[in-house]
Parts: C-alpha cells; sequence; structure tokens
C-alpha cells in the first residue's frame, strides 16, 4: 500500500477524537482510528508516535508562535503587553475550532495521563515565555511572573471561551481576562473580589 494518501494526518486526529469522545481514549485502539479514518496502522505511525500525540500535535507550533508574537513586540511595550500580543497571536489559531477545541478539553479532563501532560506543555510554554521575556531584557522575577500570568490567562481564558454559553472570539476573551488580571494587580477589585482581612 504504497499509495500516497490525501489529508491522512488530518483524517486521523478526527478519527482519534471522535472515537475518544465516544468510546474513551484508553478504550480506543491505534487500529480503531486508523480504520475509522480508512487508513492503515503503518500510516497512523507514519504520522503520530503514539494515540496521546494525536491530541497534542500542535502544541510545538502554538508555542513557537506565542514566543515569537512576545519577542517581536515593541521595544517600548510592558513586559505584560508583549506577553498580551503574544496571547493575541496564539487565539487566532483557534478561529472556527470551538467545538474541536471543547471536544479535545473533555477528553483530556477525562484521564489523568493527558491531563498532566496537557500541564506539562502548559509548564513548557511558561519557561519559554520567561526565556523570551528575559532576551527582551526584563528582570528575574519579573520574567517568570509575567510568563505565569500570562499562561494562566490563555487556560483561564480558553476554559472560558469553550463553556458552552461563550459565543465571543477566544480573542475578545483573552483581552478581558487580562484586563481582569491587571485590574487585580493594580489593587482595583477585578471581578469584584473582596478580601475577608
Amino acid at each position: 500500500m504504497g499509495r500516497w494518501e490525501p489529508n491522512a494526518r488530518e483524517r486521523l486526529a478526527k478519527a482519534a477524537l471522535e472515537l475518544y469522545s465516544e468510546r474513551g481514549y484508553e478504550q480506543t485502539t491505534v487500529a480503531e482510528i486508523a480504520k475509522r479514518a480508512g487508513l492503515t496502522e503503518r500510516t497512523f505511525f507514519r504520522h503520530y508516535a503514539d494515540k496521546r500525540e494525536v491530541l497534542f500535535d500542535g502544541s510545538g507550533a502554538l508555542q513557537e508562535l506565542f514566543v515569537n508574537a512576545v519577542a517581536e513586540a515593541p521595544e517600548s511595550a510592558a513586559p505584560i503587553d508583549a506577553t498580551a500580543a503574544g496571547l493575541e497571536a496564539v487565539s487566532a489559531v483557534f478561529d472556527g475550532r470551538r467545538e474541536h477545541s471543547r471536544q479535545r478539553h473533555a477528553v483530556i479532563t477525562a484521564n489523568a495521563e493527558l491531563h498532566e501532560r496537557e500541564l506539562i506543555k502548559l509548564a513548557s510554554l511558561s519557561a519559554a515565555l520567561a526565556d523570551a521575556l528575559r532576551r527582551r531584557g526584563v528582570t528575574e522575577p519579573a520574567a517568570e511572573l509575567t510568563a505565569e500570568a500570562g499562561v494562566a490567562v490563555f487556560k483561564v481564558g480558553f476554559e472560558r471561551w469553550i463553556a458552552a454559553a461563550e459565543a465571543r472570539t477566544l480573542s475578545q476573551v483573552m483581552r478581558e481576562s487580562l484586563e481582569e488580571l491587571k485590574a487585580v494587580t493594580a489593587g482595583g477589585q477585578g471581578a469584584k473580589v473582596r478580601s475577608g482581612l
């Protein structure tokens, strides 16, 4: 079976997500994914190392996009504003992919191994962002704090965006989440949170 298979990678990813959603990640085999996609197991392994990697395929490219946007922000931009440029850049990647994102998130949160892998991905993103900020001349601990804050905004904004009732774009939700963070850190009330102390 040496013939070229059009869109094999995308077909495999779609089939995997469908099966994970229907049967669960643990109960789904590579053979079933390949069969659903109309391909062979051999073709699957040409594109993905294992069934877990189907869910994390774009992580490296997303991290690179985020880091590059931070690095390319105007020199005069404050660290949090450079991070906002990164949030804006990655938000565009998710345009038209809300349902896919919801399904992927549900599969990942239902499985401890996948959830751990997602947390590792976010930690790697934070480290890469901190490096990008340090290269911009941001000193410690500001670089690390800003990177962690940026990842927190991404995580919280993403989870708000995939909520069933949410209709705004990811970019809009990210901007609002970042503004909430700025309000809280500036001593404002943010989301009307008051300290009992």
